[in-house]
């Protein structure tokens, strides 16, 4: 089991990557759909089919933002990491998973809850670590959130928690606008992607290469250590 060696990694590497604010200035425009925050792309520029968008004011609509942008944020990982720690690439961090194929990645957490309870315990300190910073960045404090009528802070941009490792984020306000425009396309690509290869592999049990034939499925699940 390697989990302390790649939560201790991700701890170290966490901290040194976050920095100073990356967004430009951003004024609302009130005429423009969802006032104008990137996210929008042709040919459906203002998809919106259940109004939320329509309804919604500024403080809100930037609520809507930064929850489908932290949701996308987090499918791109799952859906990426369900693919490399199932057959036939099988690299797990956690795992020597060269001597033995542990199936879906839908049951990867029954053998982690198996081989070392305590992980779970470490990588909620993780999840509230990355969390704490995200709320200090972006979130007033509870008290001032009743007397403004917000709950962000005024010059916050959603998403935009100073968290840019390999300095990729652009200088150029329309190029930095492109680019999350892009993020928030690939994170709804990743959101339905992921959700279907979970859906997949609840139906039939098998991985997502092997249901597609690209992989020989070794997989046997009588070694699981929770059997359903």
């Amino acid at each position: 089991m390697k989990f302390s060696a790649a939560v201790t990694s991700l701890l170290v590497a966490s901290a040194s990557a976050f920095g100073s604010s990356k967004a430009p200035a951003f004024t609302p425009d009130s005429t423009a759909f969802a006032y104008g925050l990137p996210g929008s792309i042709s040919p459906i520029t203002n998809f919106d089919p259940l109004g939320f968008a329509a309804t919604a004011d500024y403080e809100t609509m930037k609520q809507y933002r930064e929850a489908e942008l932290q949701h996308g944020r987090v499918a791109m990982l799952g859906a990426l990491g369900m693919l490399v720690t199932e057959e036939p690439i099988e690299f797990h961090p956690l795992f020597q998973a060269d001597n033995k194929d542990i199936g879906p990645a839908i049951r990867h957490l029954d053998e982690v809850r198996a081989v070392n309870p305590a992980f779970f315990e470490l990588l909620a300190i993780v999840i509230g670590a990355f969390e704490f910073n995200r709320a200090l960045t972006g979130w007033l404090a509870p008290g001032d959130v009743f007397g403004s009528g917000r709950i962000f802070k005024e010059d916050y941009f959603p998403g935009d928690v100073g968290f840019d490792p390999l300095g990729l984020a652009p200088s150029d306000p329309e190029e930095f606008l492109t680019l999350h425009t892009k993020e928030l396309q690939n994170g709804r690509l990743a959101m339905l992607g992921w959700a279907g290869m979970v859906a997949q592999e609840l139906v039939n049990g098998k991985e997502i290469f092997v249901s597609a034939g690209l992989s020989v499925d070794r997989f046997d699940p009588s070694k699981l250590p929770v059997q359903f």
